[in-house]
């Protein structure tokens, strides 16, 4: 049995709610049905951003149903999403989104790559015209079902300061690998390619906490640790890595240049400056791209499976620096997060229930979420 764990603690605990997921979930799918979305579709938007608050990434979850539901008043967002193939082979496709949800426009990707691993081994997948999608990482972990190596990356609207400059230039870009295991849960790296997303600093803002200093700066260049400068000034994110070269910071642009030479110069969709927000009035275009590696193809699956429970023992054993530390193999927080979050619920923070509240008002749905207790 696994044990209680969360990733992200809720401080102060006074000011957060604990909810029961599925009910949040169902929650969110009726919100986005009242704004036309099919049943089908709002389903799975609904599980991405609620996959996202059991797994810890609160910064994806459903503090973001707003962004989507003002995209579609917008026109910005085409709520009935209707993806078509423009180009494909036996082992890749071109998709144009349809200007639908980021979420259905992969997941259907992510699909029709699966089926064409399952023949050819390894498939690759472009999309263009789409939106955000949420976590990278929940598409990984749909090849991963498949016992197949997902990888996904997306580019996004510029809110990075690229390398010795100044202002919002490139993505947050975000990269994701999944490996199936033999034993749970399963490896998953999933990262953006900025020192954080830019929902990170829209949860600080919305809880009214102050952020560390080398996160982000000013249109001058200055650092910031208040979360609303950041947002009204639109100030940028640094690139992973942080400020300058010193840390590795041009590692970071380098590796957000090139997810935008995949998702965005690859595919024909946006690129930089060029990539629209989901709210904007103007289509965002932006651009994914998505690989499935059939294990079975290239080697013995059980060999592999094998293989890696060796890797995570090799790992797990490695001298600790200190006798507290915990040596963690990527995607294990997240899982055990979502497994402690299934069954104590997932703490809101009460400005963020207020808002999905309000999403909820405006169409007339009912908010049937349970609430189990005040996190205090």
């Amino acid at each position: 049995m696994a044990r209680l764990y969360e990733k992200t603690v809720p401080v102060p605990p006074e000011e957060f709610v604990r909810v029961e997921w599925e009910s949040l979930r169902s929650y969110v799918a009726d919100v986005l049905k009242a704004y036309n979305v099919p049943e089908e579709h709002s389903k799975i938007v609904a599980d991405v951003l609620v996959s996202a608050d059991l797994m810890g990434i609160e910064s994806h979850g459903v503090q973001r149903l707003r962004r989507y539901t003002v995209g579609i008043q917008v026109g910005s967002v085409n709520p009935k999403t209707s993806i078509s193939i423009v180009k494909e082979s036996p082992s890749t496709a071109w998709i144009d989104g349809g200007s639908g949800l980021g979420h259905v426009v992969a997941y259907n990707a992510m699909e029709i790559a699966i089926k064409k691993a399952m023949d050819t081994g390894v498939s690759v997948v472009g999309i263009r015209n789409s939106h955000h999608f949420g976590i990278a990482g929940y598409y990984a972990l749909q090849a991963v079902k498949s016992n197949m190596i997902g990888l996904v990356m997306t580019n996004s609207e510029a809110l990075v300061a690229y390398t010795h400059t100044v202002g919002r230039n490139v993505g947050t870009n975000p990269i994701a690998f999944g490996f199936p295991t033999r034993n749970p849960p399963p490896i998953l790296f999933d990262a953006a390619t900025s020192v954080i997303p830019i929902g990170k600093v829209e949860v600080y803002a919305k809880e009214g906490k102050k952020m560390p200093l080398g996160w982000a700066i000013s249109p001058e260049g200055r650092l910031l640790d208040d979360p609303k400068e950041v947002l009204a000034r639109k100030g940028a994110v640094l690139p992973l890595g942080g400020f300058g070269e010193e840390f590795g910071g041009h590692k970071g642009a380098g590796l957000a240049l090139v997810v935008d030479l995949l998702c965005g110069v690859l595919t024909g969709a946006n690129y930089g400056r060029n990539v629209k927000h989901t709210t904007d009035k103007e289509r965002a275009n932006v651009g994914h791209f998505m690989m499935a590696i059939n294990i079975d193809k290239l080697t013995s699956l059980d060999y592999f499976l094998q293989r890696v429970e060796e890797y995570k023992g090799y790992v797990k054993s490695l001298s600790k620096i200190s006798e507290d530390a915990e040596i963690w193999i990527p995607g294990e927080k997240a899982w055990l997060t979502m497994e402690t979050r299934k069954k104590i619920g997932i703490p809101v923070h009460k400005n963020i229930l207020k808002e999905i509240m309000e999403e909820g008002e405006k169409v007339g749905v009912e908010f049937k979420v349970k609430v189990l207790k005040d996190t205090a």
